[in-house]
């Protein structure tokens, strides 16, 4: 990996690949505690504890705009970083961006 472009495409694949990742593990958070709560409602938990399992969801729907606004802003810059180096379109590092912004494209397309 002499060409410094490649260590670059490296570290901005990287990063969409575990924002991606986020994203996924937030949504599956929320709908996890969300079952919880329903669980705890019907076993008839007290009143103490519901409100805290509710903190817990507003917490997890918190994370999720600004996961959201930087997995955006990062794939951009990985679309534009493959744009500008189209040269590299051999080399299994670009193989693999490009497979990144297709599984995030995917997750981002996906609706709940």
């Amino acid at each position: 990996m002499a060409d410094p472009r490649l260590r670059q495409l490296t570290i901005k694949t990287g990063v969409v690949k575990r924002l991606t990742k986020e994203k996924t593990v937030c949504e599956k958070e929320v709908v996890t505690e969300q079952n919880r709560l329903e669980r705890f409602k019907g076993e008839g938990a007290d009143e103490h504890v519901l409100r805290k399992q509710e903190e817990v969801i507003s917490e997890c729907l918190m994370m999720l705009p600004d996961t959201l606004r930087r997995l955006k802003k990062e794939l951009e810059v990985l679309e534009k970083f493959l744009g500008d180096e189209e040269e590299l379109k051999e080399t299994k590092e670009y193989v693999t961006a490009t497979q990144v912004v297709n599984d995030a494209k995917e997750v981002l397309a996906k609706k709940d």
